[in-house]
């Protein structure tokens, strides 16, 4: 397994990988899905970066690491091929994002999510980000949210 920086022909994996993980676990894609899946190359521009888990040219997961103000970075769309072993994929785009967020100048990191997505909360707590509180957490089925400070 080797993870890529975005590639436009992995783009439909991207889209994909996070539709199905969203439609499975809640049942419909939100508008703010939509118009991220919209604007991939708008975002690309402005400094955001999508990585991608990729075997034998067959994608396993990927994950975006987007800026949202100032120093603050949020990672976001964390998708698996449900068709495909993952072998430690979805950690490994997670921190290839994360990187490509702090070399790019990110102090805070942070993740929207849910209580029953265990396996990417697994994730975001390996990688040493706490849960934090909001008033608003952007998404219907957003109900958990984790930050990480960098030093």
């Amino acid at each position: 397994m080797k993870v890529f920086e975005y590639d436009p022909k992995y783009k439909d994996s991207f889209i994909q990988f996070n539709t199905d993980w969203i439609v499975d676990n809640f049942g419909c894609l939100e508008e703010e899905d939509i118009e991220t899946f919209a604007k991939i190359d708008e975002d690309l521009k402005n400094g955001a970066m999508i990585y991608f888990a990729v075997e034998n040219d067959i994608p396993l997961a990927t994950c975006m690491a987007k800026p949202v103000s100032g120093e603050t970075w949020e990672i976001c769309k964390l998708g698996s091929n449900k068709y495909r072993e993952h072998k430690g994929s979805g950690s490994a785009v997670f921190e290839a994002s994360m990187k490509w967020a702090i070399d790019h100048g990110a102090k805070r990191l942070f993740v929207l999510s849910n209580r029953k997505l265990k396996p990417a909360i697994h994730i975001y707590e390996k990688f040493g980000f706490k849960e934090i509180k909001l008033d608003d957490y952007e998404y219907i089925r957003g109900d958990i949210a984790f930050e990480k400070l960098m030093d």
